[in-house]
């Protein structure tokens, strides 16, 4: 997906570039530079070291990617060490169940991902 994002109307604009998605082979095939979430499994997000990323990466894309239908949102947060599996997604709050870990820890990503990550090689990645 390199050069494109996401129309997801929740967020500034109706436009979302996330970090790295999780979708079908060939879902963007044909889809110009923004596409339609509703193919997509999951999203990746990984905190910034600038003054926004809270407000972006914690509260707004969760919330938006949530009211798109996106299954799973992956946030890897650098500034709590920790990484937070957000799913079944809710028009109304954005995702109805989150799950943390601290770096080093096993987290589970949800149907229809559906497998385990060992999130211990992330901790060479905090700040």
């Amino acid at each position: 997906m390199t050069g494109q994002g996401l129309k997801v109307e929740a967020y500034r604009g109706g436009r979302a570039r996330p970090d790295a998605v999780l979708a079908p082979t060939g879902y963007f095939t044909a889809q110009g530079d923004w596409a339609d979430p509703g193919g997509v499994l999951m999203v990746v997000e990984t905190t910034s070291c600038d003054p926004d990323t809270h407000k972006r990466d914690r509260v707004e894309k969760p919330q938006a990617y949530g009211e798109a239908g996106i299954p799973v949102y992956l946030l890897i947060d650098r500034d709590e060490l920790s990484a937070a599996v957000h799913s079944e997604p809710d028009p109304q709050v954005g995702y109805r169940d989150i799950h943390v870990v601290k770096f080093g820890g096993k987290l589970t990503l949800p149907n229809p991902v559906g497998i385990d990550i060992d999130t211990g090689q992330l901790k060479q990645y905090g700040d």
